[in-house]
């Protein structure tokens, strides 16, 4: 115990100089033994985060418009051909219905997620960029995409839309473990996507699933790559098994663990938003996220839409326990409170600047008729990032 305190003081008084860290005092953080060590780490999350954002919170909403994939991922209860799966498409208008209830409760974002559904992403996305195009006109809040994969002309459209984010979870950055986890997917392709949407000028989150056999050094390289990735919100979030999946069996995680990784993930990304899942532990579980360092509330979802969530399919939302109002009142009993939208666009504004490439006009609108730059350049970028990480992780 002795050694660990020691060990951790001289890791705190690193991020109080703000000096990185390297991979093995990440995995230390990572690691950090229940009792008074994990204790301290959380305190210092918290003040990390107190430092950069003060004691302001932001909320999204959630809109899982579409429950169809074409994936097979062994751990999500959505996978193709799992017939325990609820499975829906919303209508545009329900779509649009939610969001601008989302909107009047108060949100500062709504995630547009979905499986990889053939439906919207053929011809080049069209239908998905036509929803997206109506919910932005509807609707005047900050918007995420979450469709998985999307082609770099398609991210660009996005872009000039309006979208802000692009969210696209790796899950792990351990490349056996990914294969293992997304059946027949395409580790580089995944990598380069959240590339090219930097480059088409969207914010980007990543993601990682803990409890799925990955090792502390596994997530210590999460966290470099997430670094070089430039990604502006990270998150983690507790593996919960699925029926009628193949992981269905799997032995529950240790909780603890995607506290460790919130809090790890605060301190080396202090100016980033880290989000509280409430999609995992329901409303339960908030607290204890944010008192490992969150400032984002995500998964907010309205009862009466007939809408799921990700991870825990029903948990809390039909009982009105995933609304503004009941995560207002958890969060203000913390000391927190719900941050003005202004300040949100503020920030959001601040993070475009420093984090994300100049936009170029899709092919129709350029009026040289060049065509090639902002895209080649894309795929020009992912295989020079690709070739530096893959280099730069082999050698840890």
């Amino acid at each position: 115990m002795l050694k660990t305190m020691a060990t951790l003081e001289a890791i705190f008084e690193k991020v109080l100089c703000r000096e990185p860290l390297d991979e093995v005092e990440v995995a230390s953080l990572l690691t950090t033994p229940p009792g008074k060590p994990l204790h301290d780490l959380f305190a210092m999350a918290r003040a990390v985060r107190e430092s950069v954002f003060g004691q302001q919170v932001f909320l999204y909403g959630f809109v899982y418009f579409s429950t169809y994939c074409q994936n097979r991922c062994c751990f999500c209860l959505y996978r193709q051909g799992n017939s325990a799966a609820p499975r829906y498409r919303k209508s545009t208008e329900a779509i649009l219905d939610v969001a601008r209830a989302l909107a009047e409760d108060g949100v500062h974002l709504l995630d547009l997620t979905m499986g990889e559904d053939p439906y919207y992403l053929q011809e080049d996305g069209e239908r998905l960029l036509e929803l997206v195009g109506r919910v932005r006109e509807a609707v005047p809040l900050a918007l995420m995409v979450s469709p998985g994969i999307l082609e770099p002309m398609t991210l660009i459209e996005m872009a000039h839309l309006g979208v802000d984010w692009y969210a696209c979870y790796q899950e792990t950055f351990n490349e056996s473990l990914f294969a293992r986890l997304r059946i027949g997917q395409d580790f580089v392709r995944r990598v380069a996507a959240k590339v090219q949407a930097r480059q088409a000028g969207l914010l980007i989150e990543e993601g990682l699933l803990l409890g799925v056999g990955e090792s502390p050094a596994d997530s210590a390289l999460a966290v470099k790559v997430i670094e070089t990735l430039q990604a502006s919100q990270v998150r983690a979030m507790t593996f919960r098994p699925q029926y009628g999946t193949p992981m269905a069996d799997w032995q529950a995680p240790d909780p603890l663990d995607e506290l460790r990784t919130i809090a790890t993930f605060r301190i080396c990304f202090p100016d980033r938003l880290v989000p509280a899942s409430l999609d995992v532990d329901g409303l339960q579980g908030l607290k204890a996220r944010l008192n490992a360092g969150t400032n984002v509330v995500t998964s907010v979802i309205p009862p009466q839409h007939g809408l799921a969530g990700v991870s825990r399919a029903w948990l809390d939302i039909e009982d009105g326990q995933r609304t503004v109002s009941a995560v207002t009142s958890e969060i203000e009993r913390l000391g927190l409170k719900i941050a003005p939208a202004s300040v949100y666009q503020h920030w959001l504004e601040e993070e475009k600047r420093l984090r994300v490439s100049h936009q170029s006009l899709p092919e129709h609108e350029r009026e040289d008729g060049d065509t090639t730059g902002q895209v080649s350049g894309g795929k020009a970028m992912s295989s020079v990032f690709m070739e530096g990480w893959s280099a730069g992780s082999r050698g840890l």
